[in-house]
């Protein structure tokens, strides 16, 4: 017997805390930052690098990330909302008129940081870096990236699992037998599982950069990072086509999705970088 359809209504929450509940989704998230550092770490001792620039560059990856992705989310697709809810855009709150946070709070909830956008995370992260470097100028910001793009392919493979888990970026119903039906939304139907065609993608792109990674296409700055844009925002435009609309510029550039318009100049600047013939990375 082939199972057709999978009735998906999972707990979002792992446990509570004094009130505070623990999420799938941020377990996540920690599990990404874990497996990167690792990597990375791995990475610096093969490479003959000092460990002593490993941890104030997480804490630059963790808060550029963190922002980018949020602001991203914000102001790519969902300005309509925060304009009337500035309060909620950095802290991990929602309103809610008969809730309150610990008693103190009264008329919001404590939801975990939701909305967070992975074109606005590339952002913050190119700035995040860009000021790593000027702080600790120890190799050229190409070699940084190269290295990079290891573990944010695995980490955006996590974090697809994760809005998995909260049965959000929803894929489009199949109108088939086949798919994932979102019972916790109150819904009959199968849908794409668009997250986890997203998260498969990225493991793959994952496996292929470690490979490259071990050959002598690391010695080539700028190579793997071109790759990575190619592949991370390829495969995005692709599942695109499967995926409920979040809103956004579709409302003024028709034709394509939000995520796909934006997606666009990552991948073309990724193919620029595959054919700049690069001699010594001065950037």
């Amino acid at each position: 017997m082939i199972i057709s359809q999978i009735n998906w209504s999972p707990s979002e929450t792992l446990f509570e805390i004094g009130g505070f509940s623990v999420y799938v989704y941020s377990l996540m998230f920690i599990l990404a930052f874990l497996t990167g550092y690792n990597l990375v770490k791995s990475f610096f001792n093969k490479e003959n690098v000092d460990e002593k620039y490993l941890d104030p560059m997480l804490i630059y990856m963790v808060v550029s990330v963190f922002l980018g992705a949020r602001f991203g989310e914000v102001f790519f697709y969902q300005w309509g909302y925060y304009q009337n809810h500035l309060i909620e855009i950095l802290l991990p709150i929602q309103e809610s008129p008969n809730s309150s946070i610990l008693g103190l709070i009264d008329g919001y909830k404590f939801t975990g940081f939701r909305g967070l956008a992975s074109h606005g995370a590339a952002i913050g992260i190119f700035i995040g870096l860009l000021l790593f470097k000027r702080k600790y100028n120890f190799k050229s910001l190409l070699w940084i990236f190269d290295r990079l793009t290891i573990p944010i392919a695995i980490g955006g493979a996590f974090v697809r699992i994760g809005n998995f888990f909260n049965s959000e970026i929803l894929g489009k119903y199949t109108g088939t037998d086949w798919g994932v039906i979102f019972e916790n939304r109150g819904e009959t139907l199968p849908r794409h599982p668009a997250q986890l065609y997203e998260s498969f993608g990225y493991i793959i792109l994952f496996i292929i950069l470690y490979k490259l990674y071990h050959t002598s296409v690391r010695e080539k700055e700028g190579t793997l990072f071109g790759y990575f844009l190619i592949g991370l925002f390829s495969i995005r435009f692709i599942v695109e086509f499967v995926k409920e609309s979040q809103g956004g510029l579709e409302t003024f550039l028709p034709g394509l999705s939000t995520g796909q318009w934006l997606s666009i100049p990552f991948i073309i600047i990724g193919i620029i970088f595959l054919f700049i013939k690069k001699k010594k990375s001065v950037i």
